[in-house]
Formats: structure tokens, C-alpha cells, sequence
């Protein structure tokens, strides 16, 4: 990295410490994939129960395979064949998990946490519910405030994350949130996190770009 990108990322990096520990949420800066593995891996033990978000991130970085290789009860929400009903269901024990893994669409330098979901258990989980919360995010979701969050999430996040599963919405053709009313819409709920509950939630941010 420019020692001068670097200088300024060191900079947003104490800001976005202070902010968040304000807001009751512990944050941490990890250089790369492994070593945010490393720092996760002792929370991996037998008996614990883990669930997880939708989330690209959680792919990228290798979270997936290590939930399933560690001697935990992974509520695998993306094993194959399984029902509506049976993801519906995974869905449900996730919110009394032990630990909860997911992504961020955007974060910003008040220590806000800003998301869009479909059917809506990711924030749920997020809010309330599990014991305790790893949201898991790249360098690239870091905005300056709740304006610039939305604007990510319309022109990034939203037509991406349609795109990969497939959706026939106007984003995948514009680019962008047409704000539409279509059967296959994704964007129903809005949400910002601007406080939690002091230890429950800790935010992990990758000095890499990682998902939408």
C-alpha cells in the first residue's frame, strides 16, 4: 500500500475505533484473511452453537469452510437441498446461537452500522438474539456518514447482491435502487445499528475489499 493511502487508513482506523467503542461496539483491524481465521478460531469450541448471515464476505474470507471443519453446531444455513422450510427453521435457531457471523453493507465513521435485507434474519440476529455478534467487513464498506451508507447500499450493494441471486429487478439493468415493487425485490428493510449492548457485537474490519 502508498505510505500516504496507508497513513490516512491509519488515521480512519483509530476514528472508527473511538467511534464505535463510544456506541458500545468493540472494533478490530485485521491485515487479511488468515489472520482474522486465527482470531476467530478460539471461539470455535465443541458444544458452542453458531449461526450466520447472508453474506459474500463470509465466503471470501474462508468463514464458511472454517465453521464447517470446527467441532461446533454450525447452523449451516447453506447446505444443499435443503427445503424453504428447512432454512426457515435454521433461521429461527439462529437467534439463540452463542455466536452469530455475518457482514455489514456499509459502516461509517460514527460507528453506525447500516444493512439491507429480503426477509429480514440477518438484522434480526443482529439487533437481538444470539449471544454474541462477529460482523465481518472489508475496508471498502467504510463510509463517511449515513447519507453516503445509503448511497453504497442503492449503487453497490443492492443491484450486486440482485444480481448474484438472480433476481429480475430494474437494479440489474440500471445499476442502481429504482426503489421498485417487484416480486423479486430485495431490499425490504432498512437498518442502522447505533448502539449495542457493551461486548455483544465486535466488528472485524479487513484491510481487503471484501464483498457488497
Amino acid at each position: 500500500m502508498d505510505l500516504n493511502k496507508n497513513q490516512l487508513y491509519q488515521i480512519k482506523k483509530e476514528k472508527l475505533k473511538k467511534a464505535f467503542q463510544q456506541n458500545g461496539i468493540e472494533c478490530l483491524f485485521v491485515e487479511n484473511k488468515q489472520e482474522l481465521l486465527d482470531y476467530l478460531k478460539p471461539y470455535l469450541k465443541e458444544n458452542k452453537t453458531v449461526g450466520v448471515g447472508g453474506s459474500m464476505t463470509l465466503f471470501e474470507t474462508g468463514i464458511i469452510d472454517l465453521l464447517r471443519k470446527s467441532p461446533i453446531q454450525f447452523l449451516d444455513r447453506y447446505q444443499k437441498d435443503l427445503t424453504r422450510d428447512e432454512v426457515e427453521e435454521i433461521f429461527h435457531r439462529s437467534l439463540l446461537a452463542d455466536f452469530y457471523f455475518t457482514s455489514s453493507n456499509a459502516i461509517d465513521m460514527q460507528g453506525n452500522l447500516y444493512n439491507i435485507d429480503g426477509n429480514g434474519n440477518r438484522v434480526a440476529a443482529m439487533i437481538y438474539g444470539p449471544k454474541k455478534v462477529f460482523v465481518i467487513v472489508g475496508k471498502n464498506k467504510i463510509v463517511e456518514d449515513e447519507k453516503a451508507a445509503i448511497q453504497y447500499i442503492q449503487n453497490v450493494s443492492a443491484p450486486a447482491n440482485a444480481m448474484r441471486l438472480n433476481r429480475k429487478t430494474p437494479c440489474i439493468q440500471t445499476g442502481s435502487c429504482m426503489n421498485c415493487q417487484s416480486a423479486d425485490r430485495i431490499c425490504s428493510m432498512y437498518t442502522k445499528i447505533s448502539r449495542q449492548q457493551q461486548g455483544r457485537m465486535t466488528v472485524l474490519v479487513v484491510n481487503e475489499e471484501l464483498g457488497y
